[in-house]
């Protein structure tokens, strides 16, 4: 999609093929294709010599579970015509990073899954901010893995979450600017120690957030 502009968003996620093809369908019906190279990252991955365990799902826990995904797939599908996506994304709150995006464990040669978001500690209770515009298309306390969970809509299929949250301070349908007071750090959810994490989707791809950040000041 283009907005007014004839600008738009795209990205790739870390598992991306090396090469891709971007195609455009013009008005007029015809389609112009460009192929694009990605270049590798590298990506802190850990080989440990015992075995991966089983991660099945109990059926008593994913009665609870199925709602609460169900919900962060709906939210994240919403299209709100939110202009967020761009602007130059500020920290939500600095501090220490705990976790990074990509990070993975490979299990006698079996790929656990890899973390898939940034991981900020400054402390219990420290208020954080929207990184961007948007519009919260999800504001929930109490979800058995997030906790206190935020999503926002940036626009054009570009949505941040926020998870673990003491404390939320937006409803769903607000508007918020960048910048804005949206929660507080908290250790709710599965989580060992209080801390924020904020991830990055665009579509069904999974983004790191410090490509949307500069340094820590």
């Amino acid at each position: 999609m283009l907005d007014r502009d004839g600008r738009f968003f795209a990205a790739f996620d870390r598992d991306s093929a090396s090469s891709v093809i971007l195609s455009a369908t013009l008005a007029d019906g015809q389609i112009v294709r460009q192929v694009l190279t990605i270049e590798p990252r590298e990506w802190d991955i850990q080989r440990v010599n015992v075995a991966l365990r089983g991660g099945r799902t109990s059926e008593a826990f994913w009665k609870i579970r199925e709602p609460e995904y169900n919900a962060i797939v709906a939210a994240r599908a919403q299209e709100t015509g939110s202009e967020g996506w761009k602007q130059s994304f500020v920290w939500p709150v600095q501090g220490r990073i705990s976790g990074r995006f990509g990070r993975q464990r490979i299990y006698r040669g079996e790929p656990g899954s890899y973390h898939s978001g940034l991981d900020i500690a400054p402390g219990a209770g420290v208020p954080y901010v929207a990184p961007a515009d948007g519009v919260v298309v999800l504001a929930e306390t109490g979800f058995s893995l997030e906790g206190g969970l935020i999503i926002i809509d940036h626009g054009q299929g570009l949505n941040s979450a926020f998870l673990h949250s003491s404390r939320i301070l937006v409803e769903e349908g607000d508007v918020v600017k960048q910048g804005q007071h949206i929660g507080d750090v908290g250790a709710t959810g599965r989580a060992t120690g209080p801390h924020l994490h904020w991830s990055i989707k665009w579509r069904d791809a999974r983004l790191d957030p410090l490509l949307f950040v500069n340094p820590q000041s």
